[in-house]
């Protein structure tokens, strides 16, 4: 089954301050490269700013995408006839489930910046994993759109 478009997409961004935070790495080595001259600190100036904005830029790139009859959440691709249920998680369950409540053997997409999460029950008896710990801004869209993929396959 091949789908037009794509069901849901949602990409795990840093959040603002972590840009703010980049600059100011950036300002750090400007400062340190002061006693050499202009040209250096300029050159730390930009050079520690881009450094960390490409940290931040990575860390905050992987998505969580449905497409046609798969979850794809980071690295992961999971069909959605291997999944079960999936629960919405708010910020006091998503903790405790991140924390306490976690099973190692479990996947998570974890980013502790963003509260709200979904937890979704794997079904496939070959897959260690017994379930997808998932940081989603909405998880009630991604749980309508994996309930939807899974009625369209049945």
């Amino acid at each position: 089954m091949q789908l037009s478009a794509t069901p849901y997409e949602e990409r795990l961004t840093a959040p603002r301050s972590w840009w703010l935070i980049s600059f100011l790495v950036g300002v750090s080595f400007a400062l340190i490269l002061l006693p050499f001259g202009t040209l250096p600190l300029l050159g730390g100036l930009v050079g520690g700013t881009a450094a960390a904005a490409v940290v931040a830029s990575a860390y905050g790139s992987p998505r969580i995408r449905l497409v046609g009859d798969s979850l794809i959440a980071g690295e992961a691709k999971i069909p959605v006839a291997a999944l079960g249920e999936a629960r919405v998680l708010d910020a006091e369950e998503a903790r405790a489930w991140r924390t306490y409540k976690a099973d190692t053997r479990a996947f998570l997409l974890l980013r502790a910046y963003i509260p709200t999460a979904l937890r979704v029950e794997v079904t496939d008896p070959q897959d260690p994993t017994p379930y997808l710990y998932l940081s989603t801004r909405e998880p009630e869209k991604l749980a309508a759109a994996i309930e939807a993929a899974r009625k369209a396959q049945a």
